[in-house]
């Protein structure tokens, strides 16, 4: 297997029920089967002991490193990111970060709220960033107090893209790249319901997955839109007296 560095990974979470080979007769009704649902994968919960083993998995089929990783606030990823990949930024999915502020608002106030919203995202540089959210504040403070501290708790993971250009920007900032695919994935475990084995579930995502692009369009339309990102580059924790990379651990230090 070849190693290689991968320029973004995406993390969008998708669960599936499992069902035990074996069915228990229930005690007080007998003849009666009793089905026990589970998660798909090791850990029944998403915390950092979880992701660490996601992390790992990943790195040990062949990617020692990546640039960005990309996701939607899941709880204890970044804390655990640095321990397999030690200078990776975690980037927050900006899209799902803006469908939270408005579920945290009513909806006669989203087109003034969406004004007031689109400076942060689009903002040139962390400073503009920062006073279009303090503006935010000032209006919407009073009336929507949950959507500051949204954006305040994921200020850390959101500036990282603000770095780069427009069209860098557009990459890496959102898992809209992978959204299609959860989507495929849904509708295959939902016809099928249940599962009697891990490996029964992750064959059935497999062909799925294989069944996507039968032709190759989708690949070379992707390989354009991710072309500002393909310039052949060494891995980053390979690279020597090259400059440092500004990850999310850095920028808490010298705030």
């Amino acid at each position: 297997m070849n190693d290689w560095a991968a320029p973004i990974i995406g993390l969008d979470p998708r669960r599936a029920s499992r069902e035990p080979a074996r069915l228990r007769s229930h005690r007080r009704h007998p003849g009666r089967r009793e089905r026990r649902p589970g998660v798909v994968g090791r850990d029944r919960g998403e915390g950092a002991k979880f992701w660490m083993s996601v992390l790992t998995d990943i790195k040990n089929r062949g990617v020692i490193d990546t640039f960005f990783l990309v996701c939607d606030g899941l709880k204890g990823l970044p804390d655990v990111v640095g321990n397999v990949w030690l200078r990776t930024t975690v980037q927050t999915c900006i899209i799902h970060l803006i469908r939270n502020t408005f579920w945290l608002a009513s909806k006669k106030d989203w087109d003034a709220l969406k004004r007031d919203v689109k400076p942060i995202y689009t903002a040139p540089n962390h400073n503009a960033a920062k006073a279009a959210l303090e503006d935010l504040d000032e209006k919407w403070g009073k009336s929507y107090a949950a959507i500051i501290r949204l954006w305040e708790s994921a200020w850390e993971e959101f500036i990282p893209f603000l770095d780069y250009d427009v069209e860098i920007r557009k990459v890496i900032c959102s898992t809209n790249a992978i959204e299609p695919l959860n989507a495929r994935y849904r509708r295959a475990v939902r016809a099928r319901g249940h599962f009697p084995t891990e490996q029964a579930a992750l064959k059935c995502l497999y062909l799925v997955t294989r069944s996507l692009d039968p032709t190759g369009r989708g690949r070379t339309r992707w390989t354009m839109r991710w072309k500002p990102l393909s310039t052949p580059s060494p891995s980053p924790s390979l690279t020597a007296g090259r400059q440092q990379r500004p990850t999310n651990e850095n920028r808490r230090k010298h705030r």
